[in-house]
């Protein structure tokens, strides 16, 4: 869509205007005012504040890292997709070019080079997203942003005036009493990241999607992982029947896993730390030694500094700012995306809510799907999910019809050798539309997105499984588990 020019200040409905003051001889500059002023660089705040320049607005953006993009770019998303591939490419020289005829010999991990390269890709994506300001002309300012008043947000002492205020703070770690971080022997993912040498035993407190990819990371180069999950299975919130399987196969590949259990207390000393660990539904403790335990319980909307209690704005009982529809706080003005609000957290999520906001502000229609969000686990194989699980079809009473196909029975598959798990699609028993798909396998983050665009269209399964795909290719799992919501898959 071509962009617009944003009406003049007094134009907007509701609104008061800002003055343009007059600069007097003598007399300082006042400070710049701005259309839209974005607290937070991360994927939400960025994109939000690219897309409200891409429609006519002036648009600041205010972040205190030294450099934008958030946790995501910094210490999130892209650095851990880094170390993951390096380690996965260290994992298959070791352990599976033989079964290809490639035969190599005194494999060494260079720990150093494998983190300097992680810096570098990092370094590359920052520098994007500030390359993308000065395109965009989006002001960045620099420094911790506090609102001080409904249109005025501070930033390092200076005052800036807007029409419109946007938090995109995101999160950071949830903390455990009893386990006191120092990110060098318990650790966030932010250390985990930053390891400078592999620790012989690794402990993950939590089995969720952070946890599980870091450990996955520091098993391939080496190091005993034990997860400890307080749950009776991994992945909560995902697909029952996919987490199992993919319990399995990480299993099979070394990680072990204690379920049902919590840890109550975390010693230090210079040999390691010992963890007291406990059944969830109570008994005894039992305590586990490790070199390095990486704590991944979960995020929590970051909004401290921000003035929120000042500005009157309201917060849930979860900590996250209260946005209606249209993502407007109770406050006139003031509005919230991704992870600082509810729903999942996400960077694909906070992008899309940052596009429909500018787009809110822009006078446009701009609205986020919100149940057709993928969600994916970047191990290997990877998991990938998007719509319901089976657990929330049964629980809402909602009538479906299950296909599955497993990647055994997919040629390319078997060409790569990677053949752990399956695809599987739930479909609305009386009308075929897809509800839900659920991939454990090889680029299961990249074969959902071919579902996620069924769904957001109101695709059947058969629409899917008319729809000719190439040979050889993984896709063609889904092609058939599209076919088996029908009973009529076609190559098992």
């Amino acid at each position: 869509m071509a962009a617009r020019h944003w009406p003049p200040l007094s134009a907007a409905p509701g609104r008061a205007s800002l003055p343009h003051r007059p600069l007097r001889a003598g007399y300082p500059s006042m400070p710049e005012s701005f259309d839209v002023i974005v607290i937070g660089a991360g994927p939400g705040g960025y994109v939000c504040a690219i897309r409200a320049a891409q429609l006519g607005m002036k648009v600041a953006c205010v972040e205190k890292r030294a450099t934008l993009g958030g946790t995501c770019l910094n210490v999130g998303c892209i650095p851990s997709k880094a170390l993951l591939q390096s380690s996965e490419n260290f994992e298959e020289t070791r352990h599976k070019f033989a079964e290809h005829g490639i035969m190599v010999e005194g494999v060494k991990l260079d720990l150093a080079r494998m983190q300097a390269r992680k810096g570098e890709v990092v370094g590359a994506n920052v520098k994007g997203v500030e390359f993308l300001f000065k395109k965009n002309k989006v002001t960045w300012l620099k420094g911790a942003g506090k609102i001080v008043a409904p249109g005025k947000v501070e930033v390092e002492g200076q005052t800036y005036e807007t029409r419109n205020i946007v938090i995109a703070t995101g999160s950071d770690s949830t903390p455990l009493r009893g386990v006191e971080v120092d990110e060098k022997q318990v650790v966030t993912s932010t250390g985990a990241l930053e390891l400078e040498k592999v620790p012989g035993h690794m402990v993950v407190i939590g089995g969720g999607v952070i946890g599980l990819e870091l450990g996955s990371v520091w098993r391939r180069l080496g190091a005993e992982v034990t997860v400890i999950e307080y749950l009776d299975r991994i992945v909560p919130g995902m697909d029952a029947e996919i987490a199992r399987q993919f319990e399995r196969v990480l299993g099979k590949q070394g990680i072990k896993f204690k379920l049902k259990s919590k840890v109550t207390a975390a010693k230090q000393d210079a040999s390691g730390v010992t963890l007291t660990v406990e059944p969830a539904a109570g008994g005894a403790a039992e305590e586990v030694k490790a070199d390095v335990v990486l704590l991944s319980i979960g995020r929590r909307p970051y909004t401290e500094g921000l003035g929120l209690a000042e500005a009157g704005v309201e917060l849930d009982e979860r900590g996250r700012v209260k946005t209606d529809g249209h993502f407007a706080t109770n406050v006139p003005g003031i509005y919230a995306i991704g992870d600082v609000i509810a729903g999942a957290m996400l960077a694909h999520k906070a992008e899309d809510e940052g596009v429909a906001l500018a787009e809110i502000l822009a006078g446009q229609a701009g609205h986020v799907n919100y149940g057709v969000i993928p969600s994916i686990v970047y191990t290997w194989p990877e998991v990938a999910s998007v719509g319901e699980s089976e657990e929330e079809l049964k629980a809402r009473g909602q009538a479906y019809k299950v296909g599955k196909f497993p990647f055994t029975a997919n040629g390319r598959a078997r060409a790569m050798g990677d053949t752990d798990g399956f695809v599987k699609i739930l479909a609305d028993k009386e009308t075929d539309r897809v509800l839900g798909c659920h991939i454990l396998g090889p680029d299961a983050g990249g074969l959902i997105a071919e579902v996620a665009i069924a769904m957001e269209f109101g695709a059947s399964a058969e629409d899917v499984a008319r729809t000719c795909h190439a040979h050889p290719t993984l896709s063609e799992s889904v092609k058939e588990a599209a076919l088996a919501v029908d009973g009529r898959a076609l190559h098992i």
